[in-house]
């Protein structure tokens, strides 16, 4: 049997049975099934009542006794600021509030509380800002006027294409979920399959079986083997994440539904997953072979592989700011740099329409990348890969570069 295939099949078959590795497998398809389970357990507990909270309120102004009642909450009428601030200590009430004589002129309600904090609730805020506006305007205009002041905003957007019609992959957050997970999962995957390349090689080399394989095997069909045997299986890792995608969705629609039966799955978003994996592992790979054969250790190696990992989850540090300008020209470049475009790529899909010029340029420059980074990791794998103790310095990998 060919050599490079026996090294494929070897590196295959012990990174599929790593721990972390099937961990990381399972894990987007077993959390998805357990969160699925414990709603349907939490759901059949029979809930509790709803809770009837009192407010207490002193009409100074005159005229606000009606629309007592808003959703769960019963406003309660005090004559004086005694009464109620003896009621709020006995908790028959939880709050109230008193509208002064210039409220029309002032806008001012002060309201008092046992509770400390912050900001008041954005929930009491607005059943007291309700009542207001209903009192004020009971009999003045139509209740349906009333109804739309109190709510005056549904706002629902359409995405049109370029000629105007309808497209078919509108926005919204419940677009931005899918690739947001599968985002921080791709992530993951780029960065534990470079490792187990650098870590394979590492090993080997400290151990010193690295001799022992290179009196057998040319260092190409070294490589060659390792890269593709802990890529392909890499690649499995991401094909079990995009087949159990669809499942899950589809049975968490019909189980919990809510915002959950709106998300949508972009028709090119798992063909593009798939091949951004396919370009970040390759050029991950050669560099982190390139690291370890200049490394002495496999911690040491580690430690310079990190570098440029870090781009691979630096998209997240940023993420309000690329949710917020997802077309800026800052994350056109990045889209395009060779290390961060896999994770950016996908998580601006997932925001906004990324532009067919920019993918293609993207995946031509990790192509351009990952065969630059081929050779330059086949030279310092010929110079360095039996080099022991001593990590060479970087004016003294160039000068042996420039020699091979």
């Amino acid at each position: 049997m060919n050599k490079t295939l026996l090294i494929f099949r070897h590196e295959f078959l012990h990174t599929i049975k790593r721990t972390g590795f099937i961990i990381l497998t399972l894990a987007l398809p077993v959390l998805a099934l357990l969160a699925i389970g414990v709603f349907h357990i939490v759901s059949g507990v029979a809930k509790p009542p709803t809770e009837v909270s009192s407010i207490g309120y002193i009409d100074e102004v005159g005229g606000f006794d009606q629309f007592t009642t808003q959703g769960n909450i019963t406003f309660v009428s005090f004559n004086t600021r005694e009464d109620a601030t003896q009621a709020l200590i006995n908790k028959d009430i939880k709050e109230y509030f008193i509208i002064p004589p210039d409220f029309i002129s002032t806008g001012i309600i002060n309201r008092y509380t046992t509770q400390k904090e912050v900001t008041p609730p954005s929930a009491t805020t607005t059943v007291i800002k309700n009542f207001i506006s209903s009192n004020l305007l009971e009999g003045k205009v139509p209740s349906a006027v009333v109804a739309r002041i109190e709510a005056p905003l549904n706002l629902v957007t359409t995405t049109l294409t370029s000629a105007g019609a309808v497209a078919s992959e509108q926005g919204g957050f419940t677009n931005l979920v899918i690739p947001g997970i599968f985002g921080i999962l791709l992530a993951l995957s780029l960065s534990f399959s470079s490792a187990y390349v650098l870590q394979s090689l590492g090993e080997e080399k400290e151990n010193r079986l690295m001799e022992i394989l290179l009196s057998s095997v040319s260092t190409r069909q070294l490589i060659t083997g390792k890269v593709l045997g802990i890529g392909a299986a890499g690649l499995a890792q991401v094909v079990v994440w995009v087949i159990s995608i669809p499942f899950l969705l589809n049975l968490a629609s019909s189980s919990i539904g809510g915002f959950l039966s709106m998300i949508q799955i972009p028709a090119n978003f798992l063909v593009l997953g798939v091949a951004y994996f396919i370009l970040g592992y390759l050029l991950f790979a050669v560099l982190s072979a390139g690291v370890a054969a200049i490394s002495t250790s496999v911690r040491e190696g580690q430690g310079l592989a990190s570098i440029f990992t870090l781009f691979v989850i630096a998209p997240f540090w940023f993420f309000s700011l690329l949710l917020a300008f997802p077309n800026s020209p800052i994350w056109v470049v990045f889209s395009i740099f060779p290390f961060s475009a896999p994770v950016l790529v996908m998580l601006r899909l997932g925001m906004t329409g990324v532009p067919a010029w920019q993918l293609i340029a993207s995946m031509a420059v990790l192509v351009l990348s990952i065969v630059g980074g081929l050779l330059l990791a086949a030279k310092l794998l010929r110079a360095y890969v039996l080099m022991y103790g001593k990590r060479p310095s970087l004016r003294e990998i160039i000068r042996n570069l420039r020699s091979g």
